[in-house]
Parts: structure tokens; C-alpha cells; sequence
């Protein structure tokens, strides 16, 4: 589709299903194939450096690795390998880098120092000619495409199915890799919602704080969903687990206060369900709510369904995309630059 500037975040948000129809299809002997060497060696754990939406990508990776794979993750702090030159010992970890642009120094030097230090490091980005990439020893390109949004939205969801896709592989899980190959189909349907999604942020034109919560796999996605909200839309957005919001920050909520919320059908959804019923019937709360259960939906001032049938460990892929819309329309609604948010760009390169 060719660009165009008034266009280009939503056909970039439009386009996320095919997209991971792609990377299923061209990366899957890549995955199966780094999956191997790892279940060759003695790795006992992923240390992972990411920075914003990567980030949240990894928040994602800690949750799944440890659920699906036995696999404990460490979030890495690079300003230990650049600024403060103490780099914790790495012994027996494979370190993963992830990064769209694959350009950004902090996340290189920690791959680097893992290399240094023996170990099998891993680089996801979108470019298979970066930095990162060339300091990794192995690299699983997303392909997501060039990505001209400086709100980053096909990059998330490539780079979230990458950890998918590696995650059934370590466990040659074929029922896992059935599902995964009907997370495009399921990712349509929750795009069919982006007009009414148009109309419902109308009555928030002019809020300027929420607090968008999730647990569990969800964590992840409240994080990108607020950061959405945050760089697009300038709403300050505070994103927390269910369970640490109700130690203190519930405090926030008074009748009316706008609350945003993913609640996937799963093993936390009792925990977020009871959350909703409490900010619903106690508080007053407005709630927008992102599942596939009739209860948590019922509860919401603006309901935005995902498919009934998605699994609770791929409902992030799929529940990120009305998060997009929302952010998208609510930045529009605004009357905001979709495109170029203020005072960021496309590729940072911290150190």
C-alpha cells in the first residue's frame, strides 16, 4: 500500500494480520532451528534487555517462557553494561536482544558483554542487517516491514508472535502451533470494530488521565496500551497488574474516572473479573474493557470484544489490536498528529 501520511498508523495497524501470517510462514525452520541450539546447551535462563514497546514485548516473554517452558527470565538493566560498567555474571543464560530498529547502543552492549562472557545471545529485530544483529548469534528477523509510524504497533505484534513461535518450538508443541496459526483469522475479527471504536472514544475527548490494567500475559498488554495512550494521545496513562492496583493505587478511582482494562478469558480472569465488579458496582468507575467473556463485557461502558475461542497465552496478539484502535481514534478525536507524536522519533538510540 503506497504511504500516506494521513494513513499510515492505521493501514500499519490494518496490515498486522497478514503480517503474522508472513512471519509464521518464513521464520518457522529459523525458530525450530534456535530452539534446538538451546535445548542443546545448559541454559537455565533468558536474560533480556529491550527498551519501550521491546520492553513490553519482554514483559510478555517473562510471563509465557515461564508458564509455557520452565524457563525463569531476568529483565536486564543496560545502564550496568554502558554508565556504570558492571555487568552482572551471566553464566548459563542465553541473552536475548529485541528491538525493531536493532540500532540502539545500550541493548548492543549487552549482547555484546554476553558474548564476552560465553554466552548463546539472540537477537529479534526487524533488521537482520543491524547492530544487534551482527552482535548476535543467532537473529530472528520479524518481518514486519517498514514500520513508517513512529508509534510502533506491527512491530509489537511481530515481535510478540517471534516469542510465540520460539516458545513452541522449545516445547515441539504442535497443538501450540495450531493455535498460532489462527491468530490472523482472529486478529480480522477484532479489527472489524475500528468504526465503533471511532464513535465510543468521542466521550473521552477530553480526559486527560486513566489507568489501564491487566495481569498475567495481559501485563504486557496494559503497558503497551498505556504507552499507546501516552506517546499518541499525551493522556496520562498509568499501567499496573490487577492485583498491585488493588494494594493502593485504587485509591485513584472515583465515580466517573475513565479505567481501562484487559481481561482474557484464562487463569487470572476470576481476578480481573472481581476487579471489574468492584470498580463497576462500588465506584462508579467508567470502564473500557478488552475481552472474550459476556461477564467482563457487560461491565464496560465500551466493550471491545477478541474472539471467544483465543487462548489465553496468544490473547495479547489479538487484544493489543482494539488497544491500537483506540488510541488511534482517541489521538484523531483529540485532534492530534497521528503520525508524528510530539517530541519523539521513530528510532532512539539510548546508550
Amino acid at each position: 500500500m503506497p504511504y500516506n501520511r494521513l494513513m499510515s498508523l492505521f493501514s500499519e495497524i490494518s496490515e498486522q494480520p497478514e503480517r503474522i501470517k508472513y512471519l509464521l510462514t518464513s521464520q518457522r525452520k529459523n525458530v525450530e532451528r534456535i530452539a534446538g541450539e538451546i535445548q542443546k546447551r545448559n541454559i537455565e535462563y533468558i536474560f533480556l534487555t529491550a527498551r519501550g514497546t521491546s520492553d513490553n514485548a519482554g514483559r510478555y516473554a517473562n510471563y509465557l517462557l515461564g508458564a509455557m517452558n520452565g524457563l525463569p527470565l531476568a529483565l536486564a538493566t543496560p545502564s550496568l553494561f554502558t554508565y556504570y560498567k558492571k555487568p552482572p555474571k551471566l553464566i548459563n543464560a542465553l541473552v536475548v536482544g529485541i528491538s525493531q530498529s536493532g540500532k540502539s547502543p545500550d541493548i548492543v552492549s549487552v549482547l555484546e558483554e554476553g558474548k564476552r562472557q560465553g554466552c548463546m545471545t539472540l537477537a529479534v529485530t526487524n533488521d537482520a542487517k543491524s547492530p544487534l544483529a551482527r552482535t548476535s548469534d543467532f537473529v530472528l528477523d520479524i518481518y514486519a516491514g517498514e514500520e513508517k509510524a513512529v508509534a510502533a504497533t506491527k512491530t509489537y505484534t511481530t515481535e510478540l508472535t517471534a516469542i510465540a513461535m520460539l516458545s513452541a518450538a522449545l516445547n515441539e508443541d504442535k497443538k501450540a502451533w495450531s493455535e498460532l496459526e489462527k491468530i490472523s483469522v482472529w486478529m480480522k475479527e477484532a479489527l472489524k470494530q475500528s468504526s465503533f471504536i471511532a464513535e465510543a472514544v468521542q466521550r473521552y475527548r477530553y480526559i486527560d488521565q486513566t489507568v489501564v490494567l491487566g495481569r498475567g500475559f495481559n501485563y504486557a498488554t496494559a503497558f503497551e496500551w498505556a504507552l499507546k495512550l501516552k506517546e499518541l494521545t499525551y493522556i496520562i496513562a498509568e499501567p499496573y497488574s490487577s492485583a498491585d492496583f488493588a494494594h493502593g493505587p485504587i485509591a485513584l478511582v472515583e465515580s466517573g474516572y475513565p479505567v481501562c482494562a484487559v481481561a482474557a478469558r484464562g487463569k487470572v480472569f476470576n481476578s480481573m473479573l472481581e476487579m471489574l465488579k468492584r470498580l463497576h458496582s462500588d465506584i462508579s468507575a467508567e470502564l473500557i474493557v478488552i475481552s472474550n467473556d459476556k461477564r467482563a463485557l457487560s461491565l464496560a461502558q465500551v466493550p471491545l470484544k477478541i474472539p471467544i475461542e483465543t487462548p489465553e497465552w496468544l490473547s495479547p496478539l489479538v487484544g493489543i489490536l482494539p488497544a491500537q484502535l483506540f488510541a488511534y481514534h482517541l489521538t484523531i478525536a483529540k485532534g492530534y498528529d497521528t503520525e508524528q507524536p510530539r517530541s519523539i522519533r521513530k528510532v532512539t538510540e539510548t546508550k
